[in-house]
């Protein structure tokens, strides 16, 4: 599968939801540039061409320079979360049309009396039942005859849906059959596209796939309809590069590949990072991280370690189960306009209610009154008024101080110091929020906080670092050159990949052993064809990942065991196995080699490697910066004097001592007193405790 690599500037590109950011690279000079667009959440595709010209232009190029666009967005997403996708209908086997109600029989809280579970968004009225089933060894035991399958498509037609999925009983073993169903119906209900579950994602239980396939037809008209615009607005600039659509598992897919399966990029954003933060940790000599990226409703975290970012294999969308592998990203608290309030006992809260971006926090001018997380930023002097975002948003710190008052006043704090006070709590409250999800979500996994350095990225992610950090153990922050685009540069560095599965349930032994090999092999001939199919040439051999999930016979749930590549030769029952009980015995303690094992999915992931974007070392400092300006920040509830400096006037080996606040067009990097900072090579900013300092 050797190729050559397309030539031309990659460019990423993260949709959010105030600003579109832009990465170039270009191979030919070994330059990286830098854009960020005021987004149009009216017409999302809007902002990315202008967006793309300015970029252009400022760097001198014309489109036929542009070599690729690497595109990630939340329009999924936030389709999901917010329940505005298209109509879908559903097909069912007789006797289960109540799948999506039932779900898995669990209430949100057990412990809540009042709590309500989640609203099905296909609700029972727009489901079918169809005679058609597999038994557990995928042989037929019930199939449709002509009159049923007329009956089920007029049932479909008289629901007037845009789309609909059909998921058969044990469908995951015979998606052939279900898929040839599903055109059958389609042919007889013409006007209604219809997807087999089995087809999008071949996975063992009926309403995790049930979920993954119509959550894929809910969002695909809208997806398309974006792209379709995005790919009309692209060509009037006359770029002519192939679009690639990163996705949930930090990978990128073709254009193609995600209007077919968009369900797989509903997390790109986030992915994009975590994946530009392994590669970044790689590139400094850092082994071990936690990426922070703190946006304006929540903050996420990630780990990585040893340049790969942890991988899950089921994560929750909107309060819906999705089985999906993606990057294992986790919501920790609080972001950038999360509202703060003061409860009926007199209790300091921050969120989870946001401001958003529009009308954003009261600092914005846009008519938010209610006070938030970067209200505090602002009252304290962590941010300038005038240099937030490089001086192109301007902020109202009168506007900041009103909305505080009326914390400051709940909270009884009277005084010149009363605001800066409730906003020094409210930032310390949603800091130890944020500390307790970080050292949990460490702990779970085994790990030591104190291994690990933080590494921030979005636009809040960087000012919050050090509070976080100095809270939950971690002695090492590693702030990126450019953090505010950083999910761009993710994008404009991603590798193609597509994960594949097979679900299997089997005892393990010799024969099911060669009947796992034999999966594997057919799987990597599907992912070579899908590598091949597009349209972007990757350079040298692709790699592969191949994987089990393996349970102890008894148990409830697998565990997901990735094996080495190339897979063991000879690959037998007692190998596999091995590699099952060291995973076990790592995460609980303990191994049962008694006990019969059993498996129930194979996977494996395919990665073209795309080549990498080169790193450019940073011009020599002078080891002592001079501030540029001193300002009163409010700290640990006293005034101090920090230094100002520019990020862009740092130089290799430039070190200072906190309290100081570092600005640059993209974001603002605070520095705690006791805390030291330093300027690598490659331009990132290592945030350590000053020596005796504790952490």
């Amino acid at each position: 599968m050797n190729s050559v690599i397309s030539t031309g500037a990659r460019i990423g590109i993260d949709v959010g939801g105030t600003f579109t950011d832009f990465v170039l690279y270009d191979a030919s000079r070994q330059q990286l540039a830098y854009h960020k667009e005021p987004s149009t959440p009216a017409d999302p595709a809007l902002a990315v061409r202008n967006g793309l010209a300015a970029l252009i232009n400022k760097n001198g190029l014309s489109p036929q320079d542009i070599g690729v666009l690497l595109h990630g967005t939340t329009i999924g997403l936030n389709a999901i979360i917010q329940r505005r996708g298209a109509r879908v209908g559903l097909v069912v086997t007789e006797g289960f049309r109540d799948v999506l109600e039932i779900g898995r029989a669990r209430m949100p809280s057990s412990f809540d009396f009042h709590a309500t579970r989640e609203e099905p968004f296909l609700p029972r009225e727009r489901v079918v039942e169809i005679g058609a089933r597999f038994n557990r060894s995928g042989e037929v035991t019930l199939w449709p005859d002509a009159s049923q399958m007329a009956q089920a498509a007029e049932q479909i037609r008289a629901l007037q849906v845009d789309t609909a999925v059909i998921m058969l009983i044990n469908g995951f073993l015979q998606p052939e059959r279900e898929a040839a169903l599903a055109a059958e119906l389609e042919r007889q209900a013409p006007g209604t596209t219809i997807l087999s579950a089995a087809q999008v994602w071949p996975e063992i239980r009926e309403y995790e796939r049930t979920v993954a396939a119509s959550l894929n037809a809910y969002i695909q008209p809208l997806m398309q309809r974006y792209f379709e615009r995005l790919t009309e607005l692209v060509d009037e600039l006359g770029v002519t590069a192939p679009i690639l659509v990163t996705a949930s598992n930090g990978g990128s897919l073709s254009l193609n590949a995600a209007l077919a399966r968009p369900i797989d990029t509903v997390l790109s954003g986030p992915a994009s990072g975590v994946v530009a933060a392994a590669r970044l940790a790689t590139a400094a000599g850092v082994p071990r991280i936690v990426t922070f990226d703190m946006g304006g409703t929540s903050s996420d975290i990630a780990v990585s370690q040893h340049g790969l970012a942890e991988m899950v294999t089921r994560t929750d969308i909107g309060g819906l189960p999705l089985v999906l592998p993606v990057i294992g990203v986790s919501a920790i608290g609080a972001g950038g306009g999360s509202k703060i309030r003061v409860d009926e006992h007199g209790v300091l809260k921050v969120g989870p209610e946001s401001a958003g971006a529009d009308p954003g926090p009261a600092a914005y001018g846009r008519g938010g009154t209610e006070a938030t997380v970067t209200d505090c930023y602002l009252a304290t002097g962590v941010l300038d008024a005038g240099a937030f975002v490089g001086g192109a948003m301007s902020l109202y710190p009168e506007r900041s101080q009103a909305a505080l008052t009326v914390v400051a006043d709940a909270l009884k704090l009277s005084g010149a110091d009363g605001v800066q006070r409730a906003a020094s709590g409210a930032l310390a409250v949603a800091t130890a929020q944020m500390a307790s999800e970080l050292r949990k979500n460490l702990a779970q996994r085994g790990l030591d906080p104190a291994e690990f350095a933080l590494v921030p990225f979005g636009g809040a992610g960087p000012t919050h670092a050090n509070w976080l950090a100095e809270e939950a153990g971690l002695n090492h922050v590693l702030v990126p050159l450019k953090p505010g685009t950083f999910c761009a540069l993710g994008a404009a560095t991603a590798d193609l990949r597509r994960d594949f599965v097979r679900s299997l349930r089997v005892t393990l032994d010799e024969q099911h052993a060669g009947e796992v090999g034999r999966i594997w092999a057919e799987l990597t001939a599907e992912a070579g064809a899908w590598l091949t199919g597009q349209g972007v040439a990757s350079t040298g051999e692709p790699s592969f990942w191949p994987a089990l999930d393996m349970r102890y016979a008894g148990q409830a749930y697998e565990l997901n065991v990735a094996l080495p590549h190339p897979l063991p030769s000879p690959l037998d029952a007692a190998t596999l196995a091995e590699y099952f009980h060291r995973e076990h015995e790592r995460l609980y303690g303990f191994r049962d080699e008694q006990a019969p094992v059993d498996v129930s999915t194979v996977r494996l992931a395919i990665v073209g490697h795309m080549v990498a974007a080169a790193n450019v070392a940073r011009f020599a400092g002078s080891g002592r910066p001079a501030p540029r300006a001193v300002r009163k920040v409010f700290l640990r509830d006293a005034w101090q004097d920090a230094a100002i400096y520019s990020r862009d006037s740092l130089g290799a080996g430039d070190a200072f001592a906190g309290p100081a606040v570092v600005e640059q067009d993209d974001t603002t990097v605070l520095v705690l007193p006791g805390w030291q900072a330093r300027t690598d090579a490659l331009g990132n900013l290592h945030l350590t405790p000053s020596k005796g300092a504790q952490v």
